[in-house]
């Protein structure tokens, strides 16, 4: 999505930024852990074929992909490369066309260091936020591994509720409908959260 790709939003824990070339070699090694494409049911890519999912994720209006940064290192390096401060990333699609306010989200925290910090938590809050007021998503939707117990705790923390699981896929679909008491919530969550231009704000913001 083009939309995003000129922002940045700097949280407490997390910086999201938009998914550029630069990131693909990390997030391409990350991607050969059998566990994380079991996780995030990912086939198997070449670097080339990842520098052209890059592309097509940027390109394609029904998509919309922030890489996760550690603030705490990307505030300790500034000037430094983002690859080394690469925590995860977070997604939104909006795909069902019968629905355009449905946004389907996905979190992935690759690197098993930043894990069970609260990571991931302020990412989704932050991307929902997005949503909400840039994308006009209304509902929101995420679908989850059956064993995939932390992150199912993580979005039940976050008032979603459980509305169907699938033994053919294994997962689990859980729904959250912004109501006007919900949406203040999000909003309250994430008021701290600050908007950059992504590369003048990157070095500023530090």
């Amino acid at each position: 999505m083009r939309l995003n790709q000129n922002i940045l939003l700097l949280g407490k824990k997390v910086v999201l930024v938009p998914y550029t070339p630069e990131h693909v070699p990390r997030y391409h090694e990350w991607m050969k852990s059998e566990e994380l494409r079991r996780l995030t049911a990912s086939e198997p890519l070449t670097l080339e074929q990842e520098y052209v999912m890059q592309h097509s994720w940027r390109e394609d209006a029904d998509k919309c992909t922030f890489i996760m940064l550690d603030a705490e290192k990307w505030r300790a390096q500034p000037g430094a490369g983002e690859e080394s401060c690469m925590a995860g990333d977070v997604n939104l699609f909006l795909t069902d066309l019968g629905d355009p306010a449905l946004g389907e989200i996905e979190v992935m925290i690759a690197e098993p260091s930043c894990r069970g910090q609260g990571l991931g938590t302020e990412a989704v809050l932050m991307m929902m936020s997005y949503g909400v007021t840039k994308l006009g998503v209304t509902k929101f939707e995420a679908k989850i591994g059956q064993g995939n117990e932390p992150s199912i705790r993580m979005f039940r923390k976050l008032h979603f509720e459980q509305v169907a699981v699938s033994s053919v896929f294994q997962e689990v679909t859980l729904r959250l409908t912004m109501s006007e008491p919900e949406r203040q919530w999000l909003l309250e969550q994430t008021s701290h959260v600050e908007e950059k231009p992504y590369r003048a704000g990157a070095s500023e913001a530090r």
